[in-house]
């Protein structure tokens, strides 16, 4: 049976990431280069909300799988670098 809390997670480590992408790599540069803070500004809104929602369904995730700190603690870091998240899909996957 699939772990619920472990495939919502998945899916939001996936959106997660790519709004930060799209905030670094698209939203910045039309900030700082094309003179368009709104950008950021909406942006910066989605991918906030977002990481917050990563990080309730990380908890709700560990909880379920019952993974140890040190994973828990992998899936949080990855999610600071850019691509970073992408990185832990396969490990993902194996909880579900």
């Amino acid at each position: 049976m699939k772990n619920e809390n472990v495939v919502k997670f998945g899916h939001i480590n996936s959106i997660e990431g790519y709004s930060y992408l799209a905030l670094v790599f698209i939203a910045m540069p039309m900030k700082y280069f094309l003179d368009i803070p709104l950008a950021v500004k909406i942006v910066g809104m989605i991918h906030g909300v977002l990481f917050i929602l990563f990080c309730l369904l990380l908890v709700k995730a560990w909880q379920e799988a019952k993974w140890s700190f040190k994973e828990n603690i992998l899936f949080f870091i990855a999610s600071l670098v850019p691509f970073g998240t992408f990185f832990t899909k396969a490990k993902i996957k194996t909880y579900e």
